[in-house]
Parts: C-alpha cells; structure tokens; sequence
C-alpha cells in the first residue's frame, strides 16, 4: 500500500507540473488594443429560445460595449415565453440591433445550428461573433478579441467564459470544463497546428471569419451535430485554417445553467458526442478519474495509519483542482470538498450519455428531442 500511495502522489505531482505547463500556452486577451483594418464590422449573433430570463441582463451587457463597427442580430427561435416581448422592449434604445423571426426547424437540424445559420445568412460584418443569450460581456470584449485573433492570425477564437453557479450540480460538473481542457487538451497542439483531433471551442463565445466561416459552409456543415462548436473548429482545422484557444474568463461570463435538471440534461446530451461517441475512451476516463480523483477521498478514511502519506494524492489532486479555478477565475473555496464528488459526477454523466446513446434514447433540450 505505502508503494501505492507513492506512485499515486508521484502521479499527481506529474500532472500539476503537466498543467502549469499546458496553462503557457493559453493565451489571453491583451492588455493593450491595436485593432488593424479600422475596426472590421463585427457582426454579434445571438439566437434565443425560452430565454426570457436572460433577455434584459443581456441587452444591458450588450448595451455597453465600446466595439464601434457593430451591428445585433437576435433571433427569436420559435420562443413560447416572454422572450420575444422583452426582445422589443429591451432593443428599443438599443442602436444598430435587429430582431429576426426564426423559420421552421427542418428535419434532422439542431436547433441552435439552424438559427445561427439563419443569423449568418443576414449578418454583413466580416467577422461573426456567436454568443449564448446567457453570456454576459465585458465593454471592450470584442476589440480584445479582434486584437488577439489578429496577433495569432487565427480564423476562429473561441474560449470557455467564467461560470457563476448556484445549484449543487452546477458546482460539481460546470467548472470540469476548465479542469478538462487545461488537464487533458494540449494546447501547445490545439493552438499552433491544424490537426482536427486536437481542439476544442465553446458555442457560447465564437468569433469566427466571415470568409473562413463560409469556405466550410458554415453551419450547413453541423446542421445535426450536438456539438456544433466543435465541429465547426473541426472543419476549420481540415480546411487549413488555424483555431485558437484563448483565455476569456476576464472578459466572458456564462450563465449556463439555472436548476440541476438543466446541468444533467445538457452535459448528457454533449458529452459522449464531445469524447467521439468512443466507449473505450469513456472507459479509460472512467477508470482514471476513479483511480486518481475519487479514491483519494476514500485513501484517507480507510488507511489513517499511513497519515501524510494516506493524505497526500487528495491534497495533490485539490492543489491542481484550485490551480484550474484559480486561473478560469471560478470560485476557489468550495474545491476542498467537492473535488472527488465532481469526479464522480463526470463519471456518472459520461456513463449515463453513453448508454443512452448505444439504446437510442433521445435528449431533450428547450423542449425539443435529439438522438
């Protein structure tokens, strides 16, 4: 067991330094602004369904941006709410904006994917900024963005934003999607190759060439993807044009889920397609995040006597846990008791979209169904 505990420490000892080192090369929004071309048009892009509760937090974010090439689009996508009513009464004073009704969702399209290609298909900017309804930005996010996409010559910045939680399962599973990335996704790789396998992106920020966008037929080219963002990255990358990964947190805030339903349905449905609908993987995943982020915890009650020793791989793996938050500017103070349950709730969802998956069992998002 002593010999156990000790490749277990020395393991997680490889894998802070693994992080500190992967963290380089995540670049971050410049201090300092110096956008070419005189500020290209932007166009922001934001499809909403049911989003009433977001709908005035939003339109005040949005209200306050100093980008001055920039025209709103919002599209109300079939909203059975109050949405489309705050949509008006928020945008009246809201310059350059514009409401679109949505069409009918065609067979076999997403629904997202369907009312952001709708979105491109009016927008006029040579850049397309894709936002979340339940994203709030900071004023001068866009011309940072600019300003970094354009110092890296990417055609795609994408990043994942800060995530307020409040809800038990919110605080488990939502902020694993930094831990994910900065752990397990090199990014050294994702941001200066083309290689497809190694990217990632999150729909609630993209900002994307307008050329680019279209050479890869935009979301034509995801219509049934679940994980569009992805995807889009995905083609990009075959298509020869470089992505980027960058840290938004500072700048990006995503309200991204309100009750614990919404965390398990929407982890659920993204999942198993975001690991490539490949059991191995999800069982290696399963086994590691078992091995080397659950049983510490139990290390520690079953084998007092071998007492630093017993306690070091859970301290370990917390330090590397509160290093990720600390950097995605995620709360810190409640890792030391939710890290091992957060690794148990990512094993449970992964195993849950899987098997769902193998039996045909459709998600349901905003009240529609996907298989």
């Amino acid at each position: 067991m002593m010999t156990f505990l000790l490749v277990l420490s020395m393991a997680h000892c490889i894998f802070i330094i693994w992080t500190l080192v992967n963290m380089y090369f995540l670049p971050s929004f410049s201090r300092s602004i110096t956008v070419e071309n005189e500020n290209p048009f932007v166009s922001l892009l934001i499809p909403l369904r049911n989003e009433e509760r977001n709908v005035k937090d939003l339109l005040e974010s949005i209200s306050q941006l100093t980008y001055p090439n920039l025209e709103i689009l919002l599209l109300d996508d079939h909203s059975t709410d109050q949405t489309r009513f705050l949509l008006e009464k928020y945008t009246r004073k809201l310059h350059h904006s514009s409401i679109i009704d949505g069409k009918k969702l065609p067979v076999g399209w997403v629904g997202k994917v369907h009312a952001c290609k709708q979105l491109s298909q009016v927008a006029k900017g040579d850049y397309y900024l894709f936002i979340d309804a339940d994203v709030r930005l900071q004023s001068d996010a866009i011309e940072r963005a600019i300003t970094l996409m354009t110092e890296h010559q990417a055609k795609l910045l994408s990043g994942f934003p800060t995530f307020p939680t409040t809800t038990l399962l919110s605080k488990l599973l939502v902020p694993m999607q930094h831990f994910v990335v900065l752990f397990h996704l090199p990014l050294f790789i994702a941001n200066k190759t083309t290689l497809p396998s190694t990217t990632a992106a999150h729909g609630s920020f993209m900002l994307i060439e307008k050329k680019a966008y279209h050479s890869i037929g935009g979301h034509n080219s995801v219509a049934t993807s679940l994980i569009e963002d992805v995807e889009l990255a995905r083609n990009l990358k075959r298509t020869g044009h470089k992505v980027l990964i960058a840290s938004i947190t500072a700048f990006v805030t995503c309200y991204m889920y309100e009750t614990n339903r919404e965390v398990w349905h929407g982890f659920t449905k993204n999942i198993y397609k975001g690991l490539g609908e490949s059991p191995v993987l999800v069982f290696f995943l399963t086994l590691f995040y078992t091995n080397f982020y659950l049983s510490p915890l139990f290390l520690v009650f079953f084998f007092p006597t071998y007492g630093l020793l017993a306690i070091a791989p859970l301290v370990l793996s917390l330090f590397q846990r509160y290093i990720v938050d600390k950097v995605s500017h995620q709360p810190t103070k409640w890792i030391f008791t939710l890290m091992p349950f957060s690794a148990l709730s990512l094993i449970a969802v992964m195993n849950v979209s899987m098997w769902k998956s193998f039996f045909h069992k459709p998600h349901e998002w905003k009240g529609r169904f996907y298989l």
